[in-house]
């Protein structure tokens, strides 16, 4: 059944832009924080566990995942949310030159993540109700790839920008103040922008609520874990990237780290463009490819391809700590195979969320999913940064492709709507 949404709006003219902005904080929270506590001599398994403890704000938002379908309109939600990420971001630069920059930038990356997860709500709820069913299939593509470029402006452009301001200055304080001065400016720019843009469908209203507020609440969780098959779904949810979350919390340490400590020995503005410019365009391909294959064939037919081609490439990272090649080419197409293989894999792993998302309360319904899916992200990177400080990055890569087998097994119980997916061959243009 299509949602009843305003369908003379193009979803070109605010899914990518909505997108870029939600891809942003998290950005900032995920990947900027740990490059920058990296450069600020924060040690391994610091940086692993602190900022894996950023992970909770998305794992418990469906707690609060009601309150946005309850109160107000999810687009009054986004435009307020976005302008108290750009405080939030510049909170962040106004601490940095402290003495307590740790506990206090922490403290305002925590404020950044709740703020930022409730977004995620309110987006993805948004875009449920504004596009019919099989144009939220087809931008899926879409959507993914203005996510990515949000990624590689941050984890590319601004590491980028932050390794020449510290060459400048010698001083990468002062270099990661500037990052996020910048960063805070643009978001506020771009809240204030989708202030005006963003459409207005019929059915983004508040949902109906009983006399009773708190049963209007439990309802909504109650009729999530009634989903038939639930147990298989939320084994699938937590083990799907089980080796990811591990892999995605020491890639930037193992490039950032010197030679004779087993990583790659690359500068700052290295690691932005190989990782954090070639990674994502390659992340952004694969997450196109993958929305365009399950558009042609459903998900039901390509899960299996889709998990091999996403966990099989994570061996070049055993490659790359056995041989520490200097070439940044090597490293580069490297770390390109194994970004492109994510992005195709976990495209199936939204389009399974939005399936099980279906019915009366999607927003919260699809924040629940991307609760788990954090949790399976939070807990093992936690674990990350100890596990390869004692064994180092070699065994540590060997590690991580174990660490794929039990999303296998998960993939084995699902149950899959044959034609979910299969219906947008035409919706993105």
């Amino acid at each position: 059944m299509e949602n009843p949404a305003a369908k003379s709006t193009n979803p070109w003219s605010w899914v990518p832009t909505l997108y870029f902005a939600q891809g942003i904080p998290y950005v900032a929270v995920m990947t900027l924080s740990v490059v920058m506590y990296k450069n600020l001599k924060v040690s391994n398994t610091d940086i692993a566990l602190y900022t894996s403890w950023l992970y909770l704000p998305w794992v418990i938002k469906p707690l609060w995942s009601p309150l946005v379908d309850l109160f107000r309109t999810k687009r009054f939600w986004i435009v307020a949310l976005q302008f108290v990420v750009g405080g939030s971001l510049a909170l962040v630069a106004l601490t940095l030159p402290g003495p307590m920059f740790f506990k206090m930038t922490l403290a305002i990356f925590w404020l950044m993540a709740f703020s930022s997860a409730t977004h995620d709500i309110a987006a993805d709820g948004f875009y449920l109700l504004a596009l019919p069913e099989h144009q939220q299939a087809a931008f899926v593509g879409v959507r993914s790839t203005f996510y990515r470029l949000a990624m590689i402006a941050g984890q590319g452009g601004l590491v980028y920008l932050a390794g020449s301001v510290q060459e400048w200055t010698g001083d990468f304080v002062r270099a990661w103040t500037i990052v996020f001065g910048v960063l805070a400016v643009f978001f506020v720019v771009i809240a204030a922008v989708h202030s005006f843009t963003l459409p207005k469908p019929a059915s983004d209203v508040t949902s109906p609520r009983k006399d009773n507020f708190f049963a209007s609440y439990f309802t909504v969780f109650a009729e999530f874990f009634k989903k038939k098959e639930i147990l298989s779904i939320l084994a699938f949810l937590l083990l799907y990237r089980l080796a990811e979350a591990q892999l995605l919390k020491l890639v930037n340490p193992f490039l950032l780290d010197a030679r004779d400590q087993g990583g790659l020995g690359l500068t700052v503005k290295h690691v932005g463009v190989v990782y954090g410019t070639v990674g994502p365009i390659a992340l952004t391909l694969g997450g196109l490819a993958g929305g365009v294959v399950i558009s042609r064939f459903g998900l039901k037919r390509m899960i299996w391809p889709m998990l091999v081609i996403m966990h099989v490439p994570n061996a070049v990272f055993i490659l790359l700590a056995t041989t520490q090649p200097e070439n940044l080419l090597a490293i580069g197409s490297a770390v390109a195979v194994e970004q492109f293989g994510y992005g195709f894999g976990f495209t199936a792993y939204m389009v399974y969320m939005m399936m099980v998302a279906q019915g009366e309360h999607k927003t919260a319904h699809y924040a629940l999913c991307t609760g788990f899916m954090a949790l399976g992200m939070m807990l093992p990177g936690m674990a990350a940064g100890w596990i390869q400080d004692h064994v180092g990055y070699v065994n540590f890569f060997v590690w991580v492709m174990i660490a794929t087998i039990p999303s296998f097994v998960a993939a084995a119980f699902l149950k899959i709507d044959p034609a979910f997916g299969k219906k947008a061959e035409a919706a993105v243009k």
